[in-house]
């Protein structure tokens, strides 16, 4: 009973601060990407005063549906993250969160602008890039804990990261689409140089566009407390490793955003591919053997 009220208590702090730390890492990422290309930056709360700013905004949606796909985004995208902060069924995270790209396609797709439509068909593409890796993250955790819960993996005998190395770095390298930084922000870009205009979110305005950047507030966190999850295991100490590991990652990703030019779609697929191959699959298979 005081282990499920435990994880109640997680869920609930996820759905409230989730946002919170989300937006403050936006603004994070804004102030240190300015700073690596000598600016000063918008001020650290810069990201709340932009969706608040979208929410008093008039909305002008194309179409109904549009509406209920991009609520069914956020809507699946929190449900991940309770899942996994509520330390439920890794696999069953993997999936919600499948689930949740599918309605952000489905949203573009049902504007009739070919902005949209292209970078709804860049994000389809992304998805097929990201999802083998992160399949092999749920089966790397079972074969090297053999279970796919995540109670147990977080309590386990030793840290994920020395059974699984590849995996964890076929996991950094796809985390770029993820947080949507160069060379692989082809579907939405953050930044002014996006050729599609916004990409996927061309049509989106108003409270329908702050909902999509809550709900990448909400993925950030909990797509970061898959890094945490390498690093934890039953010695207390191991938490601070974990949240560390998260920082290193994060500042990896923002300063790869801003050395790295946006490759073509053929280069994502096969590059995230290869490593998914050689990094994931060569791991998964050494695992396999020792069992």
């Amino acid at each position: 009973m005081s282990e499920l009220m435990n994880n109640l208590l997680f869920g609930i702090a996820y759905l409230i601060l989730a946002p919170v730390v989300g937006g403050l890492l936006a603004g994070c990422d804004r102030i240190i990407t300015a700073r690596m290309q000598r600016r000063v930056g918008p001020p650290l709360l810069q990201p709340f005063y932009d969706v608040l700013k979208l929410t008093e905004k008039q909305e002008i949606a194309v179409n109904l549906i549009q509406d209920f796909y991009v609520g069914g985004f956020l809507l699946f995208v929190m449900i991940s993250g309770i899942f996994f902060f509520t330390r439920g069924d890794i696999l069953l995270v993997v999936f919600t969160l499948t689930l949740a790209s599918v309605c952000l396609i489905v949203a573009a797709y049902s504007s009739n602008s070919p902005y949209s439509q292209i970078g709804a068909e860049r994000e389809l593409i992304q998805t097929m890039s990201y999802e083998p890796m992160l399949l092999m993250v749920a089966i790397g955790f079972y074969l090297a804990t053999g279970t796919f819960s995540l109670s147990e993996i977080m309590h386990g005998h030793a840290a994920g990261i020395i059974f699984l190395p590849g995996v964890f770095l076929g996991l950094v390298y796809i985390l770029g689409i993820k947080f949507r930084k160069s060379p692989f922000d082809l579907a939405m870009s953050h930044h002014a140089h996006q050729e599609l205009i916004k990409g996927t979110v061309t049509e989106f305005s108003g409270k329908t566009l702050a909902m999509v950047e809550v709900a990448h507030w909400y993925e950030n966190i909990f797509l970061l407390g898959f890094v945490y999850l390498f690093f934890v295991w039953s010695a207390g100490w191991s938490i601070l490793l974990g949240l560390l590991a998260c920082a290193v990652v994060f500042f990896f990703e923002i300063l790869v955003d801003n050395c790295c030019s946006r490759i073509k779609w053929q280069a994502l697929l096969k590059s995230t591919w290869l490593v998914s191959l050689v990094a994931g699959f060569i791991n998964l298979l050494i695992l396999m053997y020792m069992r």
